[in-house]
């Protein structure tokens, strides 16, 4: 089906893959680039959590509501007047405001657009039973002629040219992607699916960092990949790369969504290797510890060993860590000045504790349980 066919239109998929972006602040465009964005909602030159905020809310608007380029343009511009966000328009010129407003609106739709339909077409059942992709060019005026050549192309689902060439491959790029079984295959002539085109590179130089990257002909820079590939812990791992160097406001949006996201099940429940990060180190918390990072991290080995010591600690606990640092007793360790302990939220004493690394780069959650005894431990000093 082709992208086209979105406008007015939404499903689950594709609202759950918008949803699942965390807020991310950018200077200019071209930031965050290629499978990054699967993970990401990012505004060029949006730098303020509450402004980052409303923009997204009116791009779910627009994906889950079905708004038209209009009211999605009324909505856009009475958010940047009550932000008073000028660096947005360029020139200030009212063809520069049509012209980024609909960036920001198509990007979106067709990105989330393209995202849902590859869950749903990746899905094992799917697969099996529809086993061959179909590219659809559907470029009403100034078609890409590359793209009029790859018009019904067919290809099995798991082959590698999707990976750069699944549309939409450049800003404005309508085209789209349809299943096939056996019977359609046939239907069109063909008896097997096609050889893989090779069209060649070139080579793009970023005019700001200089970076140069290959990209295959015919595909725009930065759109040689496939929207919602990576949606899950790669490019969430990516994102969380990034956590250390955003505003804290924005880390703590950030990190409660990855809280509650079903992501976190996954990692409690030992499918996810590396590190989770779980709350944010309060303002006065981190100048005590000297921490670099506002964020707290939680690793999977430690959690292991949380879980076999302290079965009686459940998922919903951990969901707690951020309100346990905003609300409980903090005590700090004389002899160790890099960690802190917490006690008691809610009538509950819980006893935690947080420790910085030696080099100040990070913050790790060490454990959690309940305790019979509200007392801190012998020689701790009380802050708060």
């Amino acid at each position: 089906m082709p992208i086209s066919a979105q406008f007015n239109r939404s499903f689950p998929e594709q609202v759950t893959f918008f949803r699942n972006k965390l807020n991310l602040p950018t200077t200019r465009s071209g930031q965050i680039t290629r499978d990054q964005n699967d993970a990401a909602f990012v505004v060029a030159g949006a730098t303020k959590a509450d402004l980052l905020a409303d923009l997204r809310g009116a791009v779910d608007n627009a994906i889950s509501n079905g708004q038209s380029l209009g009211e999605f343009r009324k909505q856009f511009e009475e958010i940047v007047s009550k932000r008073g966000w000028t660096g947005w328009t360029g020139e200030g010129s009212k063809t520069g405001r049509a012209w980024r407003t609909r960036l920001i609106y198509k990007t979106n739709l067709d990105t989330s657009y393209a995202a849902g339909r590859w869950a749903q077409m990746t899905d094992p059942d799917m697969m099996r039973l529809r086993p061959y992709w179909r590219y659809v060019h559907n470029t009403i005026e100034n078609p890409r002629q590359q793209h009029q050549r790859w018009n019904s192309l067919v290809l099995r689902a798991d082959d590698p040219w999707w990976q750069a060439h699944y549309p939409p491959n450049g800003f404005g790029c309508n085209c789209g992607v349809e299943t096939l079984n056996e019977r359609g295959l046939r239907r069109l002539g063909k008896d097997a699916p096609d050889t893989p085109p090779n069209d060649g590179t070139y080579e793009h130089v970023d005019n700001t960092t200089g970076e140069v990257d290959t990209v295959p002909n015919g595909v725009q820079p930065g759109w040689d990949y496939a929207p919602g590939q990576t949606a899950t812990e790669r490019a969430i791992a990516a994102r969380l790369n990034r956590l250390d160097s955003v505003d804290a406001t924005i880390a703590r949006e950030n990190v409660a969504q990855l809280v509650e996201a079903p992501l976190f099940n996954r990692f409690w429940n030992g499918e996810m290797r590396g590190e989770y990060p779980v709350a944010v180190v309060p303002p006065v918390e981190r100048q005590v510890l000297g921490a670099d990072s506002p964020v707290v991290l939680l690793s999977q080995q430690s959690l292991s060993a949380h879980r076999e010591r302290h079965p009686e600690i459940g998922i919903n606990d951990y969901r707690r860590v951020q309100q346990l640092l905003d609300d409980g007793e903090v005590y700090r360790m004389p002899n160790d000045p890099g960690r802190l302990i917490y006690l008691i939220i809610e009538g509950v004493t819980y006893r935690a504790a947080l420790k910085r690394t030696e080099d100040g780069k990070k913050n790790y959650f060490l454990t959690l349980f309940k305790s019979r005894t509200d007392q801190p431990p012998p020689g701790a000093e009380r802050l708060r």
